[in-house]
Parts: C-alpha cells; structure tokens; sequence
C-alpha cells in the first residue's frame, strides 16, 4: 500500500492511495492521532485494512495537499554517509580526501534533526549569511515498523514498516567546518520527504533505482543494490546497543552525482528545483529559495 499524509479543508489527515496514485480515501484517525501523520498507523495495533474510513468519499490529489509521511518523527533521523561506492569514490577526491579511514570499513552514521523535515513539494529555505554551499542528496529512506534492540541481519527486514524518499540536504562548509555533520544537515526544511510512504510488502528496497535532477538535469542514477552496506546491515549497526522504535528513519545514503563531486563543484543557488524518483514509491520536487 502507499500511504500518505495530506492537508484537506484545513485538516491534516492519512489515507490510502488508489493504484493509479490518483485518489486517497481516508483513514478512521482521531485530530490528534492524524497530527502526527503515519507515525500513528505504524504504532497502532489495529490492521491498516480495517482502519480506512469506507464511509469517506476517495479524495482526488489535485484537491489535496501532500504532507512529509511522518511530518514529524519522534526523534533525529539517522542518516548514512558515502554508502555507495561511486559516491564514496568522488568524494575521495574532494575537502574528504585526507581522511584516511576506509569507508567500507563501518557505516557512516549521522543524524538530522526531526524539525527540518518538510513536505514533497514545499520549498527549501537556503540559510543566507550562514553557509553558500548547499548540496543536495537523493536517498531512499527506511521506516522501521517493529522496534528492537541488537537486531541481527538476519532478522533486520522483519523491522521494515516501508520506504520513502528524502533529500538529505546538507550545507557543505558547515559540514565541513565542524568536523561533525549534524548542524550542516540539520537547517530548517533541509529533509523534504515523502511523496508518502510505501509498505514493504510493496517495494523491495534492496532492488530499486534512486535518481536526482538539478533543474532538469540527470545528476544522480543508481540501484540500491550498489549500497556498501545494504539495508539489514545498517538496521543491525543502529540497533547495536541503542533500542530502534516504531517509525525510526534510516536514510540509507546518497549516489554519486552530488554538488560537492563535481568539478568544479556546483552547489545550489535560489530557484533551483531538485527532484528526487525512486522506481516503486514516487518522486518528490522541491525549489530552493
């Protein structure tokens, strides 16, 4: 199923979307569980089936406003970094190249903060005065369903709720300057996601083709299955010691293409509009201001 959270007549609300993507019908939410958008159908108890609302008429897209899946996880994002081997390799050469740690040794792990996500047509706010050097990164996004603690690889895909897309902006000399990554990921709107989530039993995330353009422009092609480290072993590496809950996000790492890879590096000005596709779930579009 792909499941959406929108804005209708003033509400925030969840549905389901028809197969052609057209139409959403409403889910039996309280105000207050629809506030926080899939989180709550990922945490209840009750069978996604029996929670459509087949009282409500379907509401077509046009009529509706697409919201984040999640417009608000219930804490950071964990995000991987240079997790395919394209993208590690082009930043080899860049600001990166005198760090020798091999990164197919361990995953990169970081986190962005749960305020800076934004919806999948809203716009992105560049921090002017604070960094000039604003990146974007196609990523496939995991959301886990089961919680869990030590979670082996084995057992890792049990855990998946679904996917969905994000573009893990990043302010590249903020990044940079602080040796840790969190502030340059974590400026307000820099985490568009959705255009809604998509179950796992729908979509194989180990299997699909993540793609970003710049105004209009290809910059970014790739398959998930040339991840360095796959989907079960980043749930296993965040689960070692920390207990992942329902409706954690992992953002599984960006393909070779980015601003920073290029030379000379092309970074993103205001009215640039990247938009993110992932075969199987959709794509996102957003304008940076």
């Amino acid at each position: 199923m792909r499941i959406a959270t929108f804005q209708y007549g003033g509400q925030r609300r969840v549905g389901i979307a028809s197969e052609d993507g057209q139409f959403l019908k409403p889910l039996k939410l309280s105000a207050e569980q629809a506030h926080l958008g899939i989180l709550s159908v990922i945490q209840s108890t009750e069978k996604l089936t029996n929670l459509i609302d087949i009282d409500a008429p379907a509401i077509a897209l046009h009529a509706l406003r697409l919201e984040a899946p999640i417009p608000l996880p219930r804490r950071n994002l964990f995000c991987v970094g240079r997790n395919y081997h394209a993208h590690a390799k082009e930043l080899s050469n860049s600001v990166f190249k005198d760090n020798k740690t091999n990164p197919e040794s361990w995953p990169i792990v970081f986190t962005k903060v749960p305020e800076c996500v934004v919806g999948p047509s809203d716009d992105v706010i560049l921090p002017t005065g604070v960094s000039a050097q604003i990146d974007y990164e196609s990523e496939l996004a995991v959301v886990i369903g089961t919680g869990g603690k030590n979670i082996l690889r084995a057992d890792a895909m049990r855990h998946v709720f679904g996917y969905t897309i994000v573009n893990d902006v990043t302010a590249r000399d903020v990044q940079i300057r602080h040796q840790q990554w969190d502030l340059g990921k974590s400026f307000d709107t820099f985490c568009p996601m959705g255009p809604w989530l998509v179950t796992a039993d729908e979509l194989d995330g180990m299997r699909t083709r993540v793609r970003g353009w710049v105004n209009g422009e290809l910059r970014q092609d790739a398959q998930t299955a040339d991840l360095i480290f796959d989907i079960p072993t980043l749930i296993e590496t965040c689960s070692r010691g920390i207990t992942l809950y329902p409706g954690d996000i992992i953002a599984t790492g960006t393909p070779a293409g980015v601003g920073m890879g290029m030379n000379p590096p092309q970074y993103l000005k205001a009215g640039d509009i990247v938009r993110i596709e992932i075969d199987g779930i959709g794509a996102i579009e957003n304008r940076f201001l």
